[in-house]
This record gives structure tokens, sequence and C-alpha cells, in this order.
């Protein structure tokens, strides 16, 4: 007589119930909360007196610190929402199936999240900013320049606060890259030109695709990854709901364990990033004297730096041999605001490079730069990185190949001088996240563990889900791109569902669905009002 498959028994276990989730944390976890964000505030004050001091900025009003704090604490509030909106995704496959407590799990998932901020490489943060209008990075210590940070910053915060009120898992990653979008549309229509020429498609697109196709990439590897382990693996206990308050078998909590770590290391090192560029904005908008250049880079390379940047001039003047234009810094301006080019284009890359070069060399090191020359120096490498980008994205040099090695190799120096984030921003930024995991979680974590499918999540969803979650993330991370943790892991359980054949709750997904299409428009809504408001008041 034959066996009746896993699918097809009985489930004769007693009835699941919730984990416990109304309890109020405890004096340990609050003085550990509390405790973590004072010295996190201590120790940014400190770095910020430290590094002024090293400067040599003689201060003689309050004015731009105080901005600098609303700014830094804007920013750090961003990434405070994401960790409590974002997070909970992580923490609730392990809490719904008993293998940790709530208390533990979200402590666990903070200190991850902060070790995956540390940790970062920073290409998704530059990602990020690449995305913004060049002609207001260059002048981000302008009105204009703090409109557009206050306002991409105030509406992602705005969007994340209110669909975690409604217990809805949108992404984050979604709203910040509308809310850049909706920037630099209003601040093309705000100039007379044409609302699509504000930002840059092409990586908006990449960066889109990575956002639309990660949830199904979600979706559809961990229903076959949940399909491959009933195939594979013949533990009955594996593929039951929990029982009670009874903790799953030790090798099913770990592997449950080890699943949400991997996910909050991910979602730190990916998400954490958004904050860090943008906090690097900021600096470097108000004090330019001591985050405009990376002082960190040695002298002999400041040196070489020079040589390379020579060498390119020369490469550039034959590849064009073209007269100099009066003003080459408008040239490359009014090209990378339009992507348009003329034949002044190369003349110019290659008058600017000389300029950057003597520049360097002048002074022998950046950190021997005068505080008042800091920002024009930055604009100038900024602006020449930028139009490089541009020229090599749409093909529209025709230089031999030594001449092509020749200015990648000045642009990743040009990179390497102007992007580049101190210790303190990823310790300020982790922090924020850190703690935002362990506040305002439950919301979202019901709706993961009890509103996408119809049944109660088993051991082997819950793994599947975020294992599928944690490489999709980490692989995003590897290329630079920003994708949802959130979109993700709920897209991971949804396909656990459906493989598993009990279904998914369609009020739940309506729901999904909705935020997921409308946090784009509505961000970008948001964004681009704040930003004409802004402008109008500062």
């Amino acid at each position: 007589m034959a066996t009746p498959s896993l699918a097809s028994q009985p489930d004769l276990s007693p009835p699941t119930s919730g984990p416990p989730l109304a309890h109020k944390p405890g004096r340990a976890t609050l003085t550990l909360f509390f405790g973590l964000l004072l010295a996190g505030l201590a120790y940014t004050f400190w770095s910020l007196k430290q590094d002024v001091s090293a400067s040599g900025t003689v201060v003689t009003t309050v004015t731009p610190f105080l901005l600098l704090g609303l700014a830094l604490l804007i920013a750090l509030g961003f990434e405070f929402v994401n960790g409590f909106h974002d997070t909970a995704n992580a923490v609730a496959t392990v809490i719904y199936t008993h293998s940790l407590p709530a208390s533990v799990a979200v402590v666990w998932s903070g200190l991850c999240n902060f070790l995956g901020v540390l940790l970062s490489s920073g290409a998704v943060a530059f990602g990020i900013i690449a995305l913004l209008p060049v002609e207001l990075i260059l002048q981000v210590g302008s009105s204009a320049g703090f409109a557009m940070v206050f306002a991409l910053l105030l509406a992602a915060i705005i969007w994340n606060l209110g669909t975690w009120w409604l217990g809805l898992p949108a992404s984050s990653s979604h709203t910040l890259i509308g809310s850049i979008i909706g920037v630099g549309v209003a601040n093309a229509l705000m100039h007379g030109r044409d609302g699509t020429s504000g930002v840059d498609w092409t990586q908006a697109s990449k960066v889109g695709y990575a956002l639309l196709l990660s949830p199904l990439i979600g979706f559809a590897c961990a229903a076959l990854l949940l399909l491959a382990l009933r195939a594979l693996v013949k533990r009955r206990e594996l593929y039951q709901a929990p029982q009670g308050q009874t903790p799953p078998p030790w090798w099913i909590r770990g592997v449950l364990i080890l699943t949400c770590t991997g996910v909050s290391f991910a979602h730190g090192s990916n998400d954490g990033q958004k904050g860090m560029g943008l906090i690097m904005l900021i600096l470097v908008g108000t004090l330019p004297m001591a985050y405009a250049l990376n002082k960190t880079m040695p002298n002999e390379q400041a040196l070489q730096f020079s040589a390379v940047a020579e060498v390119t001039r020369q490469a550039l003047v034959r590849a064009a041999p073209a007269p100099t234009p009066i003003d080459p810094r408008q040239v490359l301006t009014e090209f990378v605001a339009t992507a348009e080019a003329s034949p002044e284009l190369l003349p110019a890359l290659a008058a600017l490079t000389g300029m950057i070069g003597e520049e360097v060399k002048g002074y022998g090191s950046l950190k021997r730069v005068p505080a008042e020359a800091m920002a024009n120096v930055r604009n100038d490498m900024y602006l020449a990185s930028e139009a490089i980008r541009q020229i090599d994205k749409h093909q529209l040099a025709r230089y031999d190949a030594d001449t092509a090695r020749h200015v990648q190799l000045f642009k990743r120096q040009l990179d390497d001088a102007t992007r580049y984030i101190p210790l303190w921003v990823k310790v300020a930024v982790a922090i924020a996240l850190g703690l935002g995991t362990m506040v305002g979680w439950r919301r979202i974590v019901v709706t993961v563990g009890e509103k996408i499918g119809k049944t109660h999540l088993s051991y082997a969803q819950g793994a599947s889900a975020e294992v599928v979650a944690m490489c999709t993330i980490g692989a995003a991370d590897l290329f630079g791109l920003p994708v949802s943790t959130t979109h993700v892991l709920s897209s991971g359980v949804a396909g656990t569902m459906v493989a598993n054949g009990s279904g998914i709750q369609r009020k739940t997904l309506v729901n999904l669905l909705m935020a997921w299409v409308l946090t784009l428009p509505a961000a970008m809504m948001l964004a681009g009002c704040l930003y004409w408001l802004l402008n109008q008041l500062f």
C-alpha cells in the first residue's frame, strides 16, 4: 500500500497561535536603546568638532551648524523610520515560528543591521546620488541644494510613516527613488525645461528594473526553493506550522535564525547606504572645508593624481585638437544637464582636466587645499567625473584605446577624491537604522506573519523566503543597485504560500499591490511640491 505524500497527509497537530507581541519593552531594552542613542549623538558631535578643527576653519557664525544639525536629524530620521519600516520583514519569520522571542529578535536584527552598514561598500550610496540633478549637486550648499535634500527626505519620511501606520510593507527604496525623481522633474520645470530632462533616465531605468524585478525574483525563487525542499528533505516537522508557543527543533531554529541574520545584515549593507549618500551631500554643502575632498588620500597619491591628469589632458587634446573654449566649466555644466554634445565638449574636458591637475599639483596634497578653495576644487572634480561618465554612457567620443584607458584612470582618481564616506557617518547611520529596528516593528510583522497567506507560516516557508531575500539583496549590493527588502521578502512569503497550495489573502495582496503602484507617483508628487514650496521659503 502506497505511503501518502507529505502534502496529502492530514494535519492533526494542535491549533497554532500567534506569538505574544503586546508586551512592553523591559528596563534593559530601554537602557540599551537610550544608551546607544546618546552614544551615537555624542560620537557624531565629537567627530564633527574634530573634523572642523582639523580643517583649520575659524567659526564666526553658528548658522551653518544649525542648518547642518537640522539636516542631519532629518537624514538620520529617515534611516530610523527605514529601520522599523523595512527590517520588521526580517524578524517576522523568526517571531512567527517562535524561533526567537520578539524582544530578542528585534535587538539581534538591529545589531546585524548595524554591522551591515559598517561593512558596506558605498556603491549603492553613490548610485543613488547619480540620480540627482548634477546642477543641484554642484550647488548643494545653496538654498536650492538644501531645498532638494530637505524635500526628498521629508517626502520619503511622510510616505513611509503613512504606509507604516496602515501596516503596509511599502518600500523605503521605492519611496526614496520616487522622491529623487520628483525633485529632478520639479527642478527642470522650474527652470523652463522639459520635465524629463531633470533626471538621468538611464540610471533611473537601471534602478527601476532592480526594484521591479527583485520582487518577481523573490516570489519565483522562494516558491521553487520550497518545492525543492519538499522533494529533497523528507522531514515532516519542517513543513508544519508551529504548535502553540513551542519553539521548533534546534536545527530548524538554527536555520531560521541564520536566515534572519543574513537578511538583516544585507538590509543594513544596502538600505543604510542611501542615508550615507544624502548625509555626504549635506556635509559637503554646509562644511565644504572639512568634507568636500577626501583628505585621507596620501601625499604621494596626490602627486600621481596630477601626473595622470596631465597625461589625460594631452591625450584628449590629441583626440580633439580644437581651440579651448573661453569657459570650459560652462560647456561641461550645460552638457551634463542636457546630455547634448557640442564640438567644444572634448576641448573643454581637456582644459578642465589640466586645471584640476595644476590645482592639485600646486597644493601638493588635498589636505593643503585652502578652505575657501575646497568647494570649487571639488566641483571641478565632480563636474569632470560626471562629464566623463555621460560621454562614456552615450558613446560620444571616438578616441583610441590608450586615450580611453587614461580617461577612465583619471575618472577613478576623481571619484576617490570626492566619493568617500567617513567612518563616523557610517556609525551614525548604523545606529539610527539599528535603533529603528527596535521600535514600531509590530504592524509590519503582523502583516507579513498573518495577513499574506491563508495559513500560518511554516518553518520551511519562513526559511525559503529569507534565504532568497538574503541572496537577492546581497547580489544587488555587489552591483551597487538599491532593492527593497520589503518587496523581496513579502513576495517571497507569498511565493511559498502559492507553492504550498494554501493561497494568498486577496485583501492583503490588493493592499500590497496598491502600495507598490502608488509609492512612486505619490513620492514624486510629494517631493516635487515640497521642493517648490521650500524654494519659495528659502
